[in-house]
């Protein structure tokens, strides 16, 4: 058993579920870059392939993608909207704001730190076209099975531009380049299912104080590291503590093995009135029951006190908790 006075932690565990227990019964998650989707483009002189589009959660991400090209091409990531919008005025392509530029790339296992705004993988052929500054192309993507091209886009300009995937009639190119894309998608590989744990309430209440002990059983550990969560806020000093409930259960009876049973418990707080603080159990420590009562039982006020008590249990795939002992 361990005690810790972690009320700064403790309000960020409370809002969500655990992984795992503390204590680390359960080998880690192994994570790595597994392959995902591919696609085959192919590109003319200045053509551009909009690959895939990202939406990293939270703070960003990274990516990864390996690029294999016949002739050399340019790498970059732009906003997704700066990209959308470019589409409809071409002559605006060349100003994009570039992410991770890689230039006169013919293979490499490209990355980047992804924002967390919408992001789009753009492939730029590096050859020199004298339509450029007038007109600039999109790339077609060819099916890897059968190799037949389904157009992406015949052209951008200044009018419209022609839907992603829609069947057009087989584009001639003049110069073609060939790029190959293989994305990479971030996956566990080991360990991967694991005991889900999460705060289960056990006690939340208010009750009318007296001089006699309280006592609140019906928590037993599931797991080596299961935490337990308690709260105290009283008009008078509180002794606060979670006990072996075969020793809570005889308190009433023998008030004499209050006192013994409290000097070799960790969990237990004395003379308090406001606070959190929680304590970590075994499984070899068995059932446990709350106690709470005032420090002095004379002259009690009429007044309540109120008690909370949460503990991590396990939700989901609890067998492994037997198989990894």
């Amino acid at each position: 058993m361990r005690n810790s006075k972690t009320p700064a932690l403790l309000a960020l565990l409370l809002t969500c579920s655990f992984a795992g227990p503390s204590s680390g019964q359960q080998p880690d998650r192994v994570f790595n870059w597994q392959p995902g989707n591919q696609e085959d483009v192919r590109l003319d002189p200045a053509n551009y392939h909009a690959g895939q589009t990202y939406h990293a959660g939270g703070n960003g991400g990274n990516l990864q993608v390996d690029i294999k090209s016949e002739l050399p091409v340019t790498i970059f990531l732009a906003r997704s909207e700066e990209w959308n919008g470019a589409l409809q005025h071409p002559e605006s392509l060349v100003n994009l704001q570039q992410l991770c530029t890689r230039e006169h790339v013919v293979e490499t296992r490209y990355s980047c730190f992804v924002p967390p705004v919408g992001m789009t993988l753009i492939i730029r052929d590096e050859r020199y076209s004298p339509d450029h500054a007038v007109i600039a192309e999109l790339g077609a993507v060819l099916d890897p099975n059968s190799r037949v091209e389904r157009a992406v886009g015949a052209g951008i300009t200044g009018i419209a531009a022609v839907v992603a995937g829609r069947e057009s009639a087989k584009r001639q190119f003049k110069a073609p380049n060939d790029v190959h894309i293989q994305y990479f998608r971030w996956l566990c590989v080991e360990n991967c299912v694991q005991p889900e744990f999460r705060w289960t309430w056990q006690v939340k209440e208010k009750y009318q104080l007296t001089s006699f002990l309280k006592v609140y059983g019906g928590f037993t550990p599931d797991h080596d590291g299961s935490q337990v969560s308690i709260k105290i806020k009283s008009p008078v000093p509180m002794v606060v503590a979670m006990l072996p409930s075969d020793v809570a259960n005889q308190l009433h009876a023998k008030p004499e093995m209050f006192e013994p049973a409290l000097e070799k418990n960790p969990c237990q707080q004395r003379g308090v009135q406001s606070l959190e603080f929680q304590c970590t159990f075994n499984l070899a420590d068995g059932p446990q029951s709350l106690i709470v009562a005032p420090e002095a039982t004379g002259n009690v006020p009429h007044k309540k006190a109120e008690i909370e008590m949460q503990f991590v249990k396990c939700i989901e795939n609890c067998e492994l908790l037997q198989t990894r002992r």
